[in-house]
């Protein structure tokens, strides 16, 4: 875990969803997540200000973890979500 967040400190994937807009990045982590193993940990990095609502919805709805939200290094909103299915 990363600090006094509580998000983990690293991703097993992160997707790069700068300058796409909703439902692109919730999409794209609905074509992923199924390569990782339940436990894998992706973050998905989106300007686009629906993903704040989109990505945990999509969680709620797949059965996923959403762990919070962040910001990148470059100050872009980050979302993380566990795999547990």
């Amino acid at each position: 875990m990363s600090g006094s967040t509580g998000l983990p400190a690293t991703a097993d994937l992160e997707l790069d969803c700068r300058g796409e807009p909703c439902p692109l990045p919730v999409i794209r982590l609905g074509r992923r997540y199924t390569e990782f193993a339940p436990g894998a940990v992706l973050a998905v990095v989106a300007d686009d200000v629906a993903a704040r609502y989109d990505v945990p919805a999509w969680c709620r709805m797949r059965g996923q973890e959403y762990l919070g939200e962040d910001v990148a290094e470059d100050g872009v909103a980050r979302y993380w979500v566990r795999r547990t299915l």
